[in-house]
């Protein structure tokens, strides 16, 4: 007999910013658990591919933007729990780190304690750190410190690097290597990663809904395995079967080339990113020790060898069918 869902029909969590690759799972996952969900963004006719997530009318997209602390209350009127996923990668004239990272972060807290939500979870990034070279890391840090302040009990998560199908990072340089000989390994590919699966993430969040409790933790999530950006890559090419060579790029060299190419519109690199990659990113012992993590609500998270492949095939010479093509080309059969 399956296990019973429990009956939240009754209680509303807001999402703000669940338009996008992480909130589009999280949406998923608490839809199934029967919460009515309220998507806040700031453009409702871009987020209909949410809706046929959840029943008829379970899952609706509201106008908000965190410029406007007055839109961000209104989404989360009477929210049971309210979730805060927005970020970006680099400053631009739109959305900066200060106003997004810090400035938002304490703008959705504030929103869901005037609501009187019960849970308020916000997504920061393994890294955060007041004292870092990087201002994202920094941005993200006060951002935590923020919301912690206007909603006390915040949960924090912090994850690692995020994969999944329509992730940036993997598909981003296994596009580059379906066109580009060589993949730069900044700073020799030394730096490690904890890449976590978003599917997991949604599940963790979903738990944390689930308990009701504005505990104050801040959470750290990432995978079962550590990798090197170095082996990264290697299982990148292994996956999409093609050989390219791994460039060594110390940072110095890549510093330069990413000050020009941040001037770009949408940036291949910025030199806050490399800043970024000079650090580990990984689960701290602290966080191990004190089931701060996926293991600790209960969740085995899944490894890149398993999930990886699934969508990673789309970049091999043939697709799904590259390896009975190689296979054909070696037997001689056509």
């Amino acid at each position: 007999m399956p296990p019973l869902i429990p009956d939240n029909s009754h209680k509303v969590v807001t999402i703000i910013g669940g338009s996008g690759f992480i909130g589009r799972h999280i949406v998923r996952s608490l839809a199934r658990r029967g919460y009515r969900i309220r998507v806040a963004v700031r453009r409702p006719d871009l987020a209909g591919h949410l809706q046929p997530l959840g029943k008829v009318g379970q899952i609706v997209p509201v106008q908000a933007n965190l410029r406007y602390p007055e839109s961000i209350e209104m989404a989360c009127a009477s929210a049971y729990a309210v979730i805060n996923l927005p970020g970006v990668l680099y400053n631009s004239r739109r959305q900066g780190f200060q106003s997004l990272h810090a400035q938002g972060a304490e703008t959705a807290a504030r929103a869901a304690a005037r609501c009187g939500a019960r849970v308020f979870i916000h997504m920061s990034a393994l890294g955060a750190d007041l004292q870092s070279p990087s201002e994202y890391a920094r941005t993200k840090a006060e951002g935590e410190r923020l919301a912690g302040g206007a909603f006390p009990g915040a949960t924090i998560i912090r994850p690692s690097i995020v994969f999944g199908p329509e992730d940036s990072f993997f598909n981003r340089f296994a596009a580059m290597a379906r066109f580009s000989p060589i993949l730069p390994l900044f700073g020799s590919g030394r730096t490690r990663f904890q890449p976590v699966f978003v599917g997991d993430i949604a599940d963790a969040v979903e738990r944390l809904v689930e308990r009701g409790v504005p505990d104050g933790r801040t959470y750290e999530f990432g995978g079962p395995e550590i990798y090197t950006f170095k082996q990264i890559m290697r299982f990148t090419l292994r996956t999409i079967m093609r050989r390219r060579l791994l460039l060594p790029i110390p940072f110095f060299a890549a510093d330069a080339a990413a000050s020009f190419l941040q001037l770009l519109p949408n940036p291949l690199l910025t030199v806050d990113q490399l800043r970024l990659l000079r650090r580990d990113n990984v689960v701290s012992a602290a966080a191990n020790n004190e089931e701060r993590t996926m293991r600790g609500l209960g969740i085995m998270p899944r490894d890149i060898e398993a999930i990886v492949p699934t969508y990673l095939y789309r970049y091999r010479r043939a697709g799904q069918f590259t390896e009975l093509e190689e296979r054909l080309a070696d037997s001689g059969e056509d």
